[in-house]
């Protein structure tokens, strides 16, 4: 099912808004202060092409530096990705077989906002790290 699921995102939204994750990855690498914010997108681009059967979890090892970089992503890149998954996830929810779909986007909001210090596991070992 999960297949069938990531078959229909990466059709109906997911093809775009990992774009938009690898655009932004591309920015960010181009400045070397930045790299490690194109990391983190590049990081997310492969969550947002195939989201089923993958959660995030917060890192417990991620200190201070994630938090600024965070308050950094969010005035430069995230609130525009942010806006996206809105404005995709309206769309989708739509129709009522977009509803999933857009439910699954309003819930890939925060990591959009806030990357640093999240990591992306499969669904059945969302504890594995903590």
């Amino acid at each position: 099912m999960k297949f069938i699921l990531n078959i229909l995102w990466l059709i109906l939204c997911g093809f775009w808004m990992a774009l938009g994750y690898v655009l932004a990855g591309i920015v960010c690498c181009i400045l070397i202060i930045t790299i490690p914010f194109g990391i983190a997108s590049f990081r997310i681009a492969g969550y947002a092409l195939w989201p089923f059967g993958r959660t995030t979890v917060e890192r417990r090892d991620a200190g201070a530096g994630s938090v600024i970089g965070n308050i950094i992503w969010i005035v430069f890149a995230g609130w525009w990705l942010a806006l996206g998954h809105i404005v995709t996830g309206i769309a989708l929810c739509v129709t009522i077989i977009g509803i999933p779909f857009g439910i699954a986007n309003f819930k890939m909001i925060p990591i959009s906002l806030l990357p640093l210090g999240r990591e992306i596991v499969p669904t059945d070992q969302p504890f594995a790290t903590r």
